[in-house]
């Protein structure tokens, strides 16, 4: 698919992004399943005033943008995005607020988000180790494990509106949050969120941490690329007992593979495309349906064009 921004948008889109743009960017360099068509741009800001600029500048021209966060629960398809995209990423600001608040911005890795915390002695996000991913794109699918959720410890979660640059702050309570999932509406950019801890060792918060992760290390693939689960656990099942339970561990589609290690995990293994994984998605589903009556609801998160 061909770009809709004009050669004067670009030049503009530049000028105003001072060097933090990119055109004709391929998405699978940002997703960590590593598939993706092209976007037209690729935002990249570093503070929230820069964003804020370029969302209204993209509201007065009607050009479509589109946010992504660390891209661990993405799927991007062949075709790629129109428009603008923005990724978080760089927006890494980390503090404390009072003796058991912190304050962090989107583009934070869960994984600096858990070392702050932990050295910090503030017990509260030990469901992250091993979790993938950027503060953001956690809070709207409400991330997490067995240990804990995002909901159990944010207090609010500050976006900016695509229509208009505004900033926009919600208590916990209006953001629907639920499982691997949240009301958030993907018409705004989350920038940062507030969050609730509470004081604990630092022995028994790496104590947990390192039963988790090694929790996960036994049962999850290593070293290919991948989005993490793939589908949500139905209300009392897992998804990955039912997909293994019909016989799909190994299946193949091009170069996208149901993981012979965790079959909920559906996995790059070296020259997938987003068709391959797509395809490989619906004979999940399917069979699984025929298999136990039970349809499978979409974990990552599917955008772009064919």
């Amino acid at each position: 698919m061909s770009s809709i921004l004009s050669a004067t948008e670009r030049a503009e889109l530049s000028e105003l992004a001072k060097g933090a743009i990119e055109f004709d960017f391929p998405m699978a360099r940002r997703t960590t399943l590593r598939i993706g068509g092209p976007a037209d741009a690729v935002f990249t800001p570093t503070n929230v005033d820069a964003l804020q600029q370029l969302v209204c500048y993209c509201a007065d021209r009607s050009l479509p943008v589109l946010a992504v966060g660390g891209g661990s629960n993405l799927l991007v398809r062949d075709g790629g995005i129109r428009g603008v995209v923005i990724v978080t990423r760089k927006l890494r600001k980390l503090a404390r607020r009072g003796a058991t608040g912190i304050y962090v911005q989107a583009g934070v890795s869960t994984g600096k988000l858990l070392k702050s915390a932990t050295e910090w002695e503030l017990g509260g996000v030990e469901f992250l180790g091993g979790v993938p991913g950027s503060v953001g794109g956690g809070m709207i699918m409400n991330a997490g494990t067995y240990l804990g959720e995002f909901k159990d410890v944010t207090t609010r979660v500050h976006s900016v509106r695509l229509e208009d640059g505004y900033l926009v702050e919600r208590v916990n309570e209006d953001c629907g949050f639920a499982y691997r999932k949240s009301t958030l509406p993907r018409t705004e950019v989350v920038v940062a969120a507030e969050l609730e801890l509470q004081p604990r060792p630092r022995a028994h918060i790496e104590a947990d941490v390192a039963s988790l992760r090694e929790r996960r290390k036994q049962r999850e693939p290593q070293k290919v690329s991948n989005s993490g689960s793939t589908f949500k656990n139905p209300p009392g099942n897992y998804a990955g007992r039912l997909i293994e339970a019909a016989g799909l561990k190994g299946t193949r589609v091009g170069g996208a593979e149901c993981s012979p290690k965790h079959a909920n995990w559906l996995v790059n293994t070296g020259d997938a495309t987003a068709a391959d994984m797509i395809e490989l998605i619906g004979i999940v589903r399917q069979k699984v349906a025929n298999a136990h009556g039970v349809q499978l609801e979409l974990e990552v998160k599917v955008i772009g064009e064919a």
